[in-house]
């Protein structure tokens, strides 16, 4: 057994623990703290053309202001579809049109409603530890198997396992900050 396998293995779970990050950081961005950001559109999906299809798909989306986004609609025949797509979202925003723009101001949070986000939030953290463990226990596994296999010896099982559980620690600190970065941001705004 070669430290070739052993990088192959670290690269596959690295990539596969970035995998979490990368859903954590979709998620966080979703939640609105009060300022106007453009990820807070991601999930909303526009009726048009016959299919569900994201925003991005057919608009732009800018932040003029701190507390304003605009969406620019390519097409002036979905600018209906686009307001009733982001009011339907559940995301709680109002959005009014103005020819082929459609304006969204960004509603003050009131003090429930921030608690309600920092759970949220703290909920999507929690599910990103759990795939980044699981991600971890695949690892243990097929270094288990290899053992049981006699490809590798006991001693390299150890120094996987530490290698591996490390990786596993730096993620979970990285989720941590950006949970804390993200609680913070939800309730001083």
């Amino acid at each position: 057994m070669s430290t070739t396998e052993l990088a192959d293995l670290k690269a596959d779970l690295t990539r596969r623990m970035d995998g979490a990050l990368d859903s954590l950081k979709r998620d966080l961005g979703g939640l609105r703290s009060g300022r106007a950001s453009p990820q807070l559109l991601e999930p909303v999906r526009v009726e048009a053309y016959g299919s569900e299809v994201p925003l991005t798909q057919v608009a732009n989306i800018a932040v003029p202001e701190a507390r304003m986004l605009t969406v620019q609609v390519w097409d002036r025949t979905l600018v209906g579809a686009v307001e009733r797509a982001i009011r339907d979202a559940g995301i709680g925003l109002n959005p009014s049109s103005d020819g082929q723009t459609v304006r969204v101001p960004i509603p003050l949070l009131t003090g429930e409603r921030r608690n309600e986000l920092a759970k949220l939030a703290g909920k999507y953290a929690e599910n990103a530890k759990i795939a980044v463990r699981a991600v971890r226990r695949d690892g243990m596994d097929q270094t288990k198997a290899l053992e049981k296999k006699s490809v590798i010896s006991e001693d390299d099982v150890k120094t996987w396992s530490d290698d591996i559980q490390k990786l596993t620690d730096t993620y979970i600190k990285r989720i941590d900050t950006m949970f804390a970065d993200k609680d913070k941001e939800i309730r001083t705004v």
